[in-house]
């Protein structure tokens, strides 16, 4: 059961989102037509720090700033009661604010002005309260004079001495020095605790000094103050072996009782320390003991917070940042030497003064609107919420019966004209307080135009384009789109009416011509606007100039023709090397070309031609190369070609600057191509020593230019020449040249502000380059404030490119700015950048999701949008999850992946398409409202069953066998029927070229996947169409045409034996054969053909080669290898061929005349054995016989 709470509870939260669905607040825009007459209660856009400390030598300035329709006027409050600015000379308020200034030139004590104060800003429709301000004016007093008598220790004992600082306003920073003010050096055993004693662990004699002095520096009067200095003497029971100090033996050698750790702060066994929310944590533990204990720190349930914990004071100190409600607990320090351990227990308690959960917001309504205003804030304790209205409690005003309170809520119902006022919401609890004002104003305004009227928009044919109309009423009017005044509202298809106004047309074309009306109506009345539309055709260069290389002295012609729309006046202009071209008297130019006569050396380079219109434009560009005269003689000319220049020599640097430099040089051969630009590099030795960078080019008719420098930077210079032919080599490097520092030029590019948590924002931003840097010790100063309070700037400065804020509400936007500084001074700031604080999860979801008109393959979808505030981050899209749950076609597995789909949409009732879904299925999706890194919680699921549909293209169509008279087809079913197949369908038709025959058609049931097709003629050729249907239709279909017959490579088994022409060219095959085999046996039965070498001292080649008479060497491949029979030499080596020269003389010599010529004749007189044993190879290639036939 639930109680009485919980029954109110579930009254507002429905209350809410009733009033939620109902109405939205109208946002106003910022156009001086509706501000001027815009009526609006006071907002509070400057205010003092609630903590406000002034320098009592300063005049006091109490900021109150405020702005509203009509202008507000202004009162105050001094410690709650009114404070009369007229009534005190030395009070002043300035002009058209509430800013007071207090000023003591007369005279005057600030003390005086110490107190709490509030500011009123008033007009005709509330009235808005600022903070209260506690002001109170620093304090630096003097040290109390007191006399320090000499304090007297025992070497190896602990000592602490006090500083007890004056209490100033704000506190001072303590720190202690000697009397040459150089710091008391401090380490492990000696150091300053959090309250500004100096503790030490163990007294050594070199302690023993005479000016131990503590000093408090007060921030705000930026003096320093110093006590009178302590005496130390420390007693030794044995004196040292050595007068000189020994950091391994500080004793000298003596004997010092050791002791164990014991704790100088803090006192006792555990001790209890609060902090709240937010702020930084700082825990110490000093111990006393010889040697000199070392401290340790633990948490007891858990491990310390490893990212916001930091150890200083040589681990003395535990430092926590941004505290927050998870690091309370109980935190353990301990001390331990070699002699023992000691421990002391620290209870954290974490609390927190009151921060923002949702912040009220300024609150637009049209009569007889709804709408919350919402004030909810955390804390520990819960603050207490308290609304006022005008500065009012709320209980102590009049009852309005459109407005109800609901703890942390105010409900409006049907809000009227005249019930317009400032809201104030203050949290608080024993820690601090939180107060914000919010207004109500209910505002009914006619619809009104805000853009130009009858405005003409000229577009390019093919591109997007955008129709503005802005337009404002109170309540806000429906807007719709009309074309030449008639039809239904423009919105769909091509068409896209955004929430602002703007109709987007996506691709405009020249039927999208004409005039489009915007009207804008609501109960008050209506307010149209006309656009009127051209479509062009688009600027284009139909014939670009062309690269060209003309001699010195002819002529050199570019084209730049033109297409255009008819209705568009254009312009063609030329530029060369980026620089306006100037004509001349020589220079000629028309409509379509440029023509350059008589060509000399300064007419090289790139020109481009430039043709605009209105609202587009087009260039092409091409360059010009000037070549030397032909020479008088063709044959040198063509010896000679050009070539790339020698390297510039002897450079020199003069007239030096403070930014700039005179460089100049002696250019190299040309080498028959002239020099048309200089490129000049340079090197530094600070960030990339060794590298060569660009710096600038120059005319090819120059040796000698300033050069531009970056200061802080050491310099050397080289000079490349640039011909037609390409680069020359670098020249040698030039002296070096230093600059000297300035401060920088260049302002920090990329600078941006983004959350990477939610209660964070990063600022980040590009670091200067190195040449930019301008001298030493480069650092950046950056500045923040929130944009929407009108706060005052929080600043800081850091050696990298990265500062976070932390503690900052979520998704709240801020002003940043950036500037770089280095030792010789500051730079210029950046302009002013908004970032945002970081997102958090989306706390509401889409509610009431449902769908309606459903088909085969797409939903329309519904639903209730959320509060935009809940988002808590810039609204990204509604995210819509779906999945196919199942098939409703009997057995058939699907995929169930979720797919996602986004809609963006703020209207009131937002809805939205889903198509592509999969016929005759059930689907199952919700919805999340998603910002740039989260997504909120899922809204209600829902279920949708799609209609059956047509089917999907077969999974395969194939002609997969084909005999002489027959084509046989198969297919399988479709990977997605879409519904229950009934069957299929199989049109098939002849076809000759061009020319098709009658269609046939045949049915088959779903189950029968193959058909078999009888053909008239082997070579008829048909195209099939192949669908499958369901109730609702043929589906997607498969074409194939079958084959040619020539071509097939799947063909069922024939007998070809039995074919003609198969038998015809075995036939043939057999007789080539048949011949061969006779010329093989004639060949070798007479021998082979032996030709004589042409030089007598070679030996034959083992390698057969063709001679001058056509005939080929005797030896073959085979000759290498031993016959069978024939013999091998007693080294084993085979002999070349048995069938040897020696074979066919008249002796086993052979006979040869004196020059080494072979006399004897070719005869064959070996007997049958030996013919038989000892066969010659090349009786036996069939190359040889062929060639020996010829």
């Amino acid at each position: 059961m639930l109680g009485q709470g919980g029954h109110v509870a579930l009254a507002v939260m429905s209350l809410v989102l009733l009033l939620c669905r109902e109405a939205a607040p109208i946002e106003v825009p910022q156009d001086p037509k509706i501000l001027q007459d815009l009526k609006q209660p006071p907002t509070i856009v400057k205010q003092s720090v609630k903590d406000y400390i002034v320098d009592p030598r300063d005049n006091i300035i109490i900021e109150c700033e405020a702005k509203g329709n009509p202008v507000p006027t202004f009162s105050w409050r001094r410690n709650g009661k009114f404070f009369n600015i007229g009534k005190d000379p030395r009070v002043t308020m300035r002009k058209r604010s509430g800013t007071l200034e207090i000023g003591f030139r007369s005279g005057g004590r600030p003390e005086d002005y110490e107190g709490e104060y509030q500011c009123f800003a008033t007009n005709d429709l509330g009235v808005a309260l600022s903070n209260k301000i506690l002001l109170r004016v620093s304090k630096a007093p003097l040290w109390p004079k007191e006399v320090l008598e000499p304090v007297v220790v025992t070497e190896g004992t602990p000592l602490v001495l006090a500083c007890n600082p004056p209490p100033g306003l704000p506190p001072p920073f303590t720190f202690w020095m000697n009397s040459a003010m150089t710091p008391i050096p401090q380490d492990k055993r000696v150091s300053m605790g959090l309250n500004g004693d100096l503790y030490f662990s163990n007294v050594l004699t070199k302690d023993a000094h005479t000016d131990y002095s503590c000093n408090a520096r007060f921030l705000f009067t930026h003096t320093i103050q110093q006590k009178n200095p302590f005496t130390l003497k420390v007693l030794t029971k044995e004196p040292y072996n050595d007068t000189s100090y020994n950091a391994t033996d500080p004793y000298g050698g003596r004997k010092v009782a050791e002791s164990t750790p014991t704790f100088l702060s803090p006192s006792g066994t555990e001790s209890s320390k609060m902090v709240l929310r937010d702020e930084q944590l700082l825990l110490e533990c000093i111990a006393a003991g010889l040697p000199t204990p070392t401290i340790k720190w633990f948490k007891k349930g858990g491990d310390l917070p490893g990212r916001k914990v930091k150890f200083d004071n040589y681990n003395k100190t535990l430092k926590i940042i941004n505290v927050s409600e998870e690091d309370a607990g109980e935190y353990v320090c301990m001390a331990n030497n070699h002699l023992g351990s000691i421990r002391h227990s620290i209870f954290v308690q974490v609390k927190a003064a009151p921060y923002w959960l949702d912040k009220p917001f300024n609150l637009v309504l049209a009569p007889e609107e709804n709408g919350p205003l919402v004030c909810r804030a955390n804390g520990n304790p819960k603050p207490n919420i308290q609304w006022l209205v005008n500065g009012l409690p709320i209980e102590s005003t009049p009852h309005s019966p459109s407005r109800q309170v609901l703890g942390d809520t105010i409900m409006f119902r049907l809000v009227q004209m005249g019930s317009s006022a400032v809201y104030q919401c203050n949290a608080s609890n024993q820690h601090g307080y939180l107060m914000a004002n919010a207004f109500v104003s209910v505002l009914d305004m006619p619809p009104r135009m805000l853009g130009p009227k009858n405005q003409l928009i000229k577009v390019i044919e093919n591109n997007r384009t955008f129709l503005d109309c802005p337009f404002f009423g109170s309540p806000l009017p429906d807007l719709r789109w009309f074309k030449n005044g008639q039809g239904s509202g423009l919105d769909g298809g091509q068409y896209r009416v955004y929430i602002n106004g703007t109709l987007e047309i996506k691709r405009a074309r020249a039927e999208d011509e004409g005039t489009y009306t915007c009207v804008a109506n609501s109960m008050l009345g209506t307010a149209e606007n006309q656009v009127r539309l051209e479509v062009k055709e688009p600027t284009r260069i139909v014939r670009a100039p062309e690269r060209r290389s003309a001699v010195r002295g002819s002529t050199a012609h570019f084209d730049c023709k033109v297409k255009s729309d008819p209705s568009l006046p254009i312009t063609v202009a030329w530029t060369k090397d980026d620089k306006p071209l100037y004509l001349g008297w020589r220079l000629r130019k028309d409509e379509e070309s440029l023509t350059i006569p008589n060509v000399n050396e300064g007419d090289e380079g790139t020109y481009t031609c430039t043709v605009k219109s209105e609202i587009d434009q087009d260039s092409a560009s091409a360059r010009l190369t000037v070549l030397e005269e032909a020479s008088l003689n063709p044959s040198v000319s063509s010896a000679l070609p050009p070539d790339r220049s020698d390297p510039p020599m002897d450079l020199d640097l003069s007239d030096p600057a403070a930014r700039s430099v005179r460089l100049t040089w002696i250019p190299g051969n040309d080498h028959r191509s002239p020099v048309t630009e200089f490129l000049v590099q340079f090197e530094e030795d600070r960030w990339e020593p060794g590298r060569w960078q660009d710096l600038s080019t120059y005319p090819g008719d120059l040796n000698s230019v300033i050069l531009q420098l970056a200061p802080f930077v050491n310099y050397q210079f080289r000079v490349t020449a640039i011909n037609a032919v390409g680069q020359s080599q670098p020249s040698r490097p030039s002296p070096r040249y230093k600059t000297s520092g300035a401060a920088p030029d260049a302002i920090p590019r990329g600078l941006r502000g983004w959350g990477s948590k939610k209660d964070n924002m990063e600022i980040t931003w590009e670091p200067l380059l190195d040449l930019e840097r301008n001298g030493p010790n480069l650092h950046y100063s950056v500045w923040w404030r929130r944009k929407d309070l009108g706060e005052g700037w929080s600043n800081m400065s850091t050696f990298g490119s990265k500062h976070v804020v932390h503690n900052t509400e979520t998704y709240v936007p801020y002003e940043i700015k950036v500037q770089a500084r280095n030792e010789f001074g500051q730079g210029p700031e950046s302009n002013v950048v908004v970032g945002y604080s970081g997102e958090d999860k989306p706390t509401d979801a889409p509610t009431d999701l449902r769908v309606s008109k459903v088909d085969s393959t797409k939903a329309n979808l519904h639903w209730k949008p959320v509060d935009l505030s809940s988002v808590q981050g810039e609204f990204k899209e509604y995210r819509l999850y779906y999945w196919r749950e199942s098939s409703l076609v009997p057995g058939l597995m699907v995929s169930k992946e979720k797919k996602t789909k986004g809609f963006y949409s703020i209207v009131a009732e937002p809805s939205g398409i889903l198509s592509d879904l999969v016929s005759y299925s059930k689907y199952k999706m919700f919805l999340v409202v998603t910002n740039n890194l989260f997504e909120g919680p899922p809204s209600n699921t829902v279920e949708v069953t799609t209609k059956e549909g047509v089917p999907d293209a077969p999974k395969f169509f194939s002609i997969n066998r084909r005999t002489f008279d027959t084509v046989h087809l198969e297919w399988d079913k479709p990977l997605e029927p879409n519904g229950i197949l009934i069957g299929y369908q199989l049109k098939y038709q002849t076809v000759n070229g061009s020319r098709v025959g009658r269609a046939q058609l045949e049915t088959l049931p779903p189950n029968v996947t193959e058909f078999t097709l009888r053909l008239p003629d082997r070579s008829t050729r048909y195209k099939f169409y192949l669908s499958a249907f369901t109730q609702v239709g043929a589906g997607v279909v498969y074409a194939e045409e079958s084959p040619h017959f020539a071509n097939e490579a799947y063909i069922d088994q024939v007998d070809i034996a039995t074919q003609g022409w198969f038998i015809g060219l075995m036939c043939a095959i057999a007789l080539i054969i048949l011949i061969l085999l006779i010329v093989c046996f004639i060949k070798r039965s007479r021998g082979g053909k032996y030709p004589v070498r042409d030089k007598k001292d070679l030996p034959l080649d083992p390698v057969d080669q063709k001679d001058q008479d056509g005939s080929f060497d005797y030896h073959s491949d085979e000759d290498n290898k031993p016959l069978q029979g024939s013999q091998t030499s007693l080294d084993g080596n085979v002999k070349e061929s048995d069938d040897s020269l020696v074979d066919y003389g008249e002796g086993g010599d052979g006979q040869f005349n004196e020059d080494g010529s072979f006399i004897g004749q070719y005869t064959v007189k070996k007997d049958k054995d030996e013919t038989e044993g000892n066969e010659s190879s090349e009786a036996t290639s069939p190359v040889n016989a062929i060639y020996s036939l010829a």
